[in-house]
């Protein structure tokens, strides 16, 4: 779809320009700081990485911020709904373009559906709520159904009215890892740091051979844990931390002055969240990375060094820092979906506005039905790794999609220009792939199910309905 086309139909969409720079940044830190820092910080430690996975967030934290780079010049350049998936289209053509949207869906709905659960576990520990409708092995989760329910409605009200919700939460959860970092400087013990990469060492008998990374079973390796290999998985499973700061690049036609203000949201949320590396350092430096707590880590890292009350003061941060996650993934799916469907390949009432409140209410309602379905019957395990991977695949489309569009369209207007084109963005998609195939088998596997629903999808409907295609159509009977 031409450039031309995209922004002028942004300027039409009927969406209100109500955010500004910061509201942005709030987002970026809303979405996050949440499930990583809380919880996969301390299973990666002890699954996989040790001490270093301090490490693996710094290798997961480059690539994000080498992907950050990328989406600054495209949300700049084309600031409308859709992020990744208005790019695709805009460079490599409408099937790219519904495959990366396909894939966005399921990122933000699989990472709404984890962190719904994970919130539902932490406020049962906080209110001693019956595990029997709040816990993991609940037959279906009430507390995840819930809150997602709760905070859909804030997300239909108005943009305006959920960043003032997320930025509230923001800054308390900031303001726990903060704690974290201070309070943890004081039980610092160095022999947990050691050794600080684990030799490496077979996995247990036990595990499947579709448990283990994609590239480890393409190359006949053995299995193994820990090692360098396993700092890699482990910044494969973490990356999931960094997801959702592309989020922002949906907001452009609610955003003020996009073309300013995207970059300014996409790289400050994450220099902000640069916290990550800081908060895993101390949780292994407290704990023996054999017996950190894979339910709570941190908190369960302050009751073992006897400081109950900072314990209950992170557990109230997860729970807050949780609630901002589910926040924007919310608003966020509303907007691709809006996208899509405004583009013909979806149903066209999912791209209608709400008259009051100016959301796409339709397609944010029905994306939170699919996530309280999820969130209600499918455990964490499941779901988690799900979500890097398509995080993973919609980096790397748009890593490729900056040298394309410079080719295409050099005339454009960039505010923001991504440094040492095509280089830096050619080594972005391929550590991007590299990190997709540190993913285990199992994962590929559910990623290519659910890429042959969304090509049936496709052909089955939105071939045939797409604006372009219709428009193209016309041309040639004219």
């Amino acid at each position: 779809m031409p450039v031309e086309d995209i922004l002028s139909r942004g300027e039409r969409s009927g969406l209100v320009r109500r955010l500004t720079g910061k509201d942005l940044i709030g987002f970026g830190i809303g979405i996050i700081i949440g499930t990583g820092v809380f919880t996969l910080a301390g299973i990666e430690a002890k699954d996989h990485a040790g001490p270093a996975v301090v490490l693996s967030f710094v290798i997961g934290g480059v690539v994000a911020a080498l992907a950050a780079l990328a989406y600054a010049e495209l949300a700049s350049s084309v600031p409308t709904a859709g992020s990744a998936y208005t790019y695709a289209y805009a460079t490599l053509g409408e099937l790219f373009a519904w495959i990366i949207g396909w894939d966005l869906l399921l990122e933000f709905a699989l990472g709404a559906a984890v962190v719904s659960r994970s919130w539902s576990g932490y406020i049962a520990n906080l209110l001693g709520l019956p595990q029997a409708w709040f816990g993991e092995d609940a037959t279906v989760n009430v507390g995840a159904v819930l809150i997602i329910a709760v905070l859909t409605v804030v997300a239909v009200v108005g943009i305006r009215e959920s960043s003032w919700v997320t930025n509230a939460l923001v800054v308390v959860k900031v303001a726990v890892c903060v704690l974290v970092i201070v309070a943890g400087l004081f039980f610092v013990t160095g022999a947990n740091l050691h050794p600080f990469i684990p030799p490496a060492q077979p996995a247990e008998s036990s595990a499947s051979a579709l448990e283990q990374p994609l590239v480890s079973a393409v190359l006949g390796m053995e299995q193994s844990v820990y090692g360098f290999g396993g700092v890699l998985t482990a910044a494969a499973v973490v990356f999931f931390a960094y997801t959702g700061f592309e989020a922002l690049a949906n907001l452009g036609e609610e955003t003020r002055r996009p073309r300013r203000d995207l970059p300014v949201g996409l790289l400050g949320s994450l220099i902000v969240c640069t916290l990550y590396v800081l908060v895993a350092f101390m949780l292994a430096a407290m704990v023996d990375y054999r017996q950190i707590d894979e339910g709570a880590p941190l908190a369960a890292a302050f009751q073992s060094v006897g400081q109950p009350w900072v314990a209950a003061v992170i557990s109230l941060g997860a729970v807050t820092g949780l609630t901002s996650v589910m926040m924007v993934e919310l608003v966020t799916i509303g907007r691709i979906g809006f996208a899509m469907s405004r583009d013909g390949l979806l149903p066209p009432k999912l791209s209608q506005v709400h008259p009051r409140w100016g959301t796409p209410h339709r397609m944010t309602i029905g994306g939170a039905v699919v996530i309280m379905l999820l969130a209600g019957f499918i455990p964490i395990s499941e779901l988690s790794d799900m979500v890097s991977i398509g995080a993973l695949s919609g980096f790397l489309i748009v890593a490729l999609a900056v040298p394309v569009l410079r080719r295409t369209k050099p005339e454009l207007e960039r505010p923001f220009r991504m440094p040492l084109s095509p280089v830096l963005p050619v080594i972005t998609a391929l550590a991007c792939l590299y990190l997709m195939a540190n993913l285990d088998v199992v994962t590929w596997l559910r990623f290519a199910a659910w890429l042959l629903i969304g090509l049936l999808i496709y052909f089955g409907y939105g071939r045939g309905h797409a604006l372009l295609g219709r428009r193209d159509a016309q041309r040639v009977e004219d």
